[in-house]
């Protein structure tokens, strides 16, 4: 069977090939290959803003705000917690940004361990969540200690076990590397971390949507993430956090604002935190940009996460097949685990002066990323990547490696 009957073949037996219509099409693109870094629109979600500006937005105005955004944050918290985070109730918020999140739980984190004066991070984390560690430590005078990690793997336990300790207050590393896709293992390095006594906190960003979490079982303290990769929310929109419910009584987070205020219109002097995940709230939600998350996770919750993760591997599974076959020969080199059990959503490909490939790539109507040194991250999003679109845009790449040396 030739490579292209092959994707046919993937795309006709495919449970899940009918929500690829639930997307607005793309008409000046063959294979968007970049799912990890932003999703597609859906067709809902345009309708969904449209009413919203129109109806709630536009004729319902300020008395919007009693008519249930306020607990927008919320709400939609728990929605996520339940399709995509295997959390219960009452421990997510949807607010701010990843970067603004993770310094609110870092922060409180390290604050909760008066006395400990160590975090433990990774060199290839996301630049983020090293550069949010490097100021709280210097706010804080703690010492940061670098676990050095291969750009073609990532974190292991082995590595967290050597290096915690009695004065360690917190590890924060990444589920899936945003360079690698390696998936680390959570509940390891958490029980690792938790014999030690220290917290443990997980950027989800690359995972939430594509790969199944488990937070509660898994025995996460606090973790943070994006909704606009998997979770198609579009540009900027809103990331959000996680707190285990028996640490939310003696968590502070530090960006003391209205929202998080134990009675919000009040007004009245000093602070006083809400109890519960709402004390994560600062200020005004950013309730627009949440519109696009009901169309979303009312779309995960239909095809269901194992499903999800059931094609991406499939998916990432052919892109290795295609690799091996068209662009090994041409000098290329998969930096990602081959390991189902160790590799997320994305596959990265690398070979010397790929940064001039990404331009004749885009022009071709071809869409991955490139993330230094030298690396194509090849994202095929399960709901809306088809097996021929791999192959298509697979096979562009092959055709200008050919040329572009």
């Amino acid at each position: 069977m030739s490579l292209l009957a092959r994707a046919a073949a993937l795309d006709a037996a495919d449970p899940l090939a009918q929500f690829r219509d639930r997307f607005l099409p793309a008409p000046s693109v063959i294979a968007y290959l970049d799912g990890n870094s932003l999703g597609r629109p859906l067709a809902a979600t345009a309708r969904l803003m449209d009413d919203f500006v129109r109806g709630q937005w536009g004729d319902r105005l300020i008395r919007g705000w009693t008519d249930g955004w306020l607990e927008w944050p919320l709400t939609l918290g728990d929605r996520l917690g339940a399709v995509a985070l295997g959390a219960a109730a009452g421990q997510t918020v949807v607010a701010d940004s990843t970067t603004v999140l993770l310094y609110k739980l870092a922060r409180a984190a390290v604050d909760a361990r008066p006395g400990r004066r160590k975090v433990v991070l990774d060199t290839d984390n996301f630049p983020t969540d090293r550069y949010v560690l490097e100021g709280i430590a210097a706010e804080r005078d703690l010492t940061l200690v670098w676990i050095t990690t291969d750009p073609a793997g990532g974190i292991t336990g082995e590595q967290v076990r050597e290096v915690v300790d009695e004065d360690t207050a917190l590890v924060l590393f990444s589920h899936v590397a945003y360079r690698s896709g390696w998936l680390a293992d959570v509940p390891e390095i958490n029980r690792i971390a938790h014999e030690a006594g220290a917290l443990t906190m997980w950027d989800l960003c690359h995972s939430v949507g594509s790969v199944p979490v488990r937070l509660d079982d898994w025995g996460v303290d606090l973790a943070v993430g994006c909704s606009y990769k998997y979770l198609n929310g579009g540009p900027g929109a809103p990331a959000f956090a996680y707190l285990r419910r028996s640490l939310q009584d003696s968590l502070r987070q530090p960006i003391q604002g209205w929202m998080g205020h134990r009675a919000s219109f009040e007004m009245g002097p000093g602070y006083e935190a809400a109890t519960g995940i709402r004390a994560l709230l600062s200020g005004t939600p950013p309730i627009l940009a949440m519109v696009p998350l009901h169309a979303n996770l009312d779309l995960l919750a239909e095809a269901g996460i194992e499903a999800v993760r059931a094609k991406s591997l499939l998916l990432t599974d052919f892109v290795l097949e295609l690799a091996d076959e068209w662009l090994a020969p041409l000098g290329v080199e998969v930096v990602s685990p081959r390991s189902a059990g160790r590799r997320g959503g994305h596959v990265t490909l690398r070979r010397p002066g790929f940064e001039r490939l990404l331009e004749p790539l885009w022009d071709s109507g071809v869409i991955p990323d490139y993330r230094r040194p030298d690396g194509l991250r090849i994202g095929p999003a399960p709901l809306s990547t088809s097996f021929t679109e791999v192959h298509q845009g697979l096979s562009v790449v092959r055709d200008l490696a050919e040329k572009i040396q």
